[in-house]
C-alpha cells in the first residue's frame, strides 16, 4: 500500500469522489481560488471548476443552510468550515435543521450532506481556535460524527460519509495532516460506526479517538517494549454511531480501561465510554475506569501553558501505572 499524509488522503479522497458522482459538489470559504486553508481542495477548482468546488461568503450559517437544501432536492454538498469554533454560526442549521430534517418530515426528505471541519489544540492558535467541540454533536440524534485518526481511516470514513444518505460531522485534526501512514489502493470505503483495535493486549484497555488514538498507540507499544505491559488499544473512529460493543469486549478481556481525549475531561466522551463500561462490563472491572483529557480552562496561547494544558503521553503513562499498582499488576 502506499505510504502517504492525512492530508492527502483526504484531498485524493474528495477527488476521487467528485469523479465518481455528478452529484457531489463541495463548498466553503476560500476551498477554490485559494485551495483551502489547509490545502485539501488544492487543484481541485482547475479540474472541476466552479460548478463543483464553489466559493462562500464568510457567513457559515448561510452556506450551510445553502448545502441542506441542495441535499434536500438531490445533490452531496461536502461542506468544509474552516475550523470546528467557526461552526457554532451555524449551529442551528447543524442541529435545529441537518439534524432532524428526516425525522420532521416522516422520512420524506434525507439530507446527504458531510460537514468537514478541523479542530483540536497544540498549535498556538488560542482559546477560540484550540477546541475540541466534537461532543457537542455526538449529543444530536440525527448526526453521525466522524473523527479519524489515520491517513487509511481519513480515506475510508470520508469515503463511507460522502455516500452516507445522512448529514455527518466530519472533524479531522489539525495537528493530524501531515502525519503519513499507508492508505489501500483503489475504492476503500470504511465503515461508519465501527471501532479499531488498533493494537491488541491483555492488560489494560486504552480508549481513544483521533489525535489521541496515535498518542495512545505509541504509549501502548512503547509499555510493551520498554515495561512488558501489554494494552489493547480501541480508537473509537466514530462517536455517533458509538461502537459500544467493542469497547466493552475489550475491557471485559483487560478488566482495566483508561480513557484519553484531547477534550475537557467534564461531560466529554470519557464520561460516557466511562457509563458503558460500567453498563457493560461492570463485574469484569478489577479497577475503576479512569480517564485522561484537557485541563479545563480555555486553551492557553503560551506554549509551555498549552502544553501543560494538554494531555499527553507521560499524563497517560502515569495513570495506566496507577491503574495497574492498584490491581497489583508486577511490572
Amino acid at each position: 500500500m502506499p505510504v502517504m499524509t492525512y492530508r492527502q488522503a483526504l484531498h485524493d479522497t474528495l477527488r476521487a469522489e467528485l469523479l465518481r458522482d455528478p452529484n457531489v459538489f463541495l463548498m466553503g470559504e476560500e476551498i477554490g481560488v485559494f485551495e483551502g486553508s489547509y490545502k485539501i481542495t488544492a487543484g481541485l477548482l482547475a479540474e472541476f471548476g466552479p460548478d463543483r468546488v464553489r466559493d462562500t461568503p464568510i457567513c457559515e450559517e448561510g452556506f450551510v443552510g445553502a448545502a441542506i437544501g441542495a441535499a434536500m432536492l438531490g445533490l452531496r454538498p461536502v461542506v468544509e468550515i474552516m475550523t470546528i469554533n467557526f461552526s457554532i454560526l451555524a449551529m442551528d442549521q447543524i442541529v435545529n435543521h441537518a439534524a432532524k430534517i428526516h425525522a420532521m418530515f416522516g422520512g420524506q426528505a434525507r439530507v446527504p450532506m458531510v460537514i468537514r471541519t478541523p479542530g483540536g489544540g497544540g498549535q498556538q492558535l488560542a482559546a477560540t481556535h484550540s477546541q475540541n467541540l466534537e461532543v457537542w454533536y455526538a449529543h444530536v440524534p440525527g448526526l453521525k460524527v466522524v473523527t479519524p485518526a489515520t491517513p487509511a481511516d481519513a480515506k475510508g470514513l470520508l469515503a463511507a460519509s460522502i455516500r452516507d444518505d445522512d448529514p455527518v460531522m466530519f472533524i479531522e485534526n489539525l495537528a493530524l495532516y501531515n502525519t503519513k501512514g499507508e492508505v489501500p489502493d483503489g475504492d476503500y470505503v470504511t465503515e461508519i460506526g465501527k471501532a479499531n483495535v488498533m493494537k491488541e493486549g491483555d492488560d489494560i484497555t486504552i480508549v481513544s479517538y483521533s489525535r489521541m488514538a496515535a498518542v495512545a498507540l505509541d504509549v501502548a507499544r512503547r509499555l510493551e517494549q520498554d515495561e512488558g505491559i501489554r494494552a489493547e488499544v480501541v480508537d473509537l473512529r466514530s462517536l455517533r454511531p458509538l461502537d459500544r460493543s467493542t469497547v466493552v469486549e475489550s475491557v471485559r478481556k483487560t478488566g482495566k480501561a483508561v480513557v484519553l481525549e484531547e477534550d475537557w475531561l467534564s461531560y466529554g466522551v470519557g464520561a460516557e465510554i466511562a457509563a458503558t463500561i460500567q453498563e457493560g462490563a461492570f463485574d469484569y472491572l478489577d479497577a475503576p475506569v479512569r480517564r485522561v483529557a484537557a485541563a479545563e480552562v480555555p486553551l492557553p496561547y503560551a506554549k509551555p501553558l498549552e502544553l501543560a494544558a494538554l494531555p499527553d503521553a507521560t499524563a497517560l503513562i502515569k495513570v495506566i501505572h496507577e491503574t495497574l499498582d492498584a490491581t497489583r499488576f508486577h511490572r
